[in-house]
């Protein structure tokens, strides 16, 4: 079974891991600029962290930052993502919100993948994949633990129930309290790849204790990590050029 996903110039594939890094910012001119300075980061895709964003309650203030984003990174794929601050993000939406702006970004030619968070409705979760799909957009359907690391199975059930939501991209990032729950992370993340996925999936232990996660996830079948360059959105996000230079070491 093939169970790649491809996204512009790239290939999310089991054995092969993606770096992403964010790009964060209040103001249009702050976005404009950090965007420049990514173009030359080396990062293979690029996620706008919305949430951050002062004007996101003003979709249409949304949308003229994104076709300004879109200007500058138009060759790099772009993740559209609005982390709500249930899941450790700077803002929040009303539910009816959320999936509108979702649905404009997808609907918008300007993202190549959208994030939808797994505990939402199941019913605007699917009419959110289905639009995406449609417009020809890939969905990352992610969940956040920033407080602990729940059981092997629990892992696993999520990144199972986000497949059968109808997930491109399942991920799942989680809060160590100890090395165990960092080997934990990594062993639902093979099983999961050995057993259950359908298509590539994406895991990460946060914080300092799950930094290992983020260079070695690969080995366990984790499809893509989040590196910095300037600007960290998760706790535990390593430089892009010593994450690449571990990872090149690993490989």
């Amino acid at each position: 079974m093939d169970k790649s996903v491809s996204v512009k110039n790239i290939t999310f594939r089991e054995g092969e891991t993606r770096i992403c890094v964010p790009l964060i910012g209040k103001s249009l001119e702050e976005l404009q600029q950090r965007a420049q300075a990514l173009t030359d980061a080396g990062a293979d895709i690029i996620e706008w962290r919305v949430d951050h964003y002062a004007d996101v309650a003003s979709p249409e203030r949304v949308m003229q930052a994104l076709q300004a984003i879109h200007q500058i990174l138009a060759p790099i794929p772009l993740i559209f993502t609005f982390r709500s601050k249930k899941e450790g993000g700077e803002s929040e939406l009303p539910d009816e919100a959320y999936f509108a702006l979702n649905h404009l970004a997808a609907s918008s030619g300007l993202v190549d993948i959208i994030d939808i968070e797994l505990f939402n409705d199941e019913t605007r979760i699917r009419k959110a994949v289905d639009a995406a799909h449609a417009a020809g957009v890939n969905v990352i359907m992610s969940s956040h633990d920033f407080v602990k690391t729940p059981a092997k199975e629990e892992i696993i059930h999520r990144l199972c129930r986000m497949q059968d939501l109808g997930a491109d991209l399942p991920k799942i990032a989680v809060m160590p309290q100890c090395a165990e729950d960092v080997l934990r992370l990594l062993e639902a993340t093979l099983t999961m790849n050995q057993q259950h996925a359908t298509r590539p999936v994406i895991t990460m232990s946060m914080g300092k204790m799950g930094g290992v996660s983020r260079v070695t996830g690969g080995l366990f079948g984790s499809a893509m990590t989040f590196g910095t360059a300037g600007q960290v959105s998760a706790p535990g996000q390593i430089d892009i050029g010593t994450l690449r230079e571990i990872m090149s070491i690993l490989s």
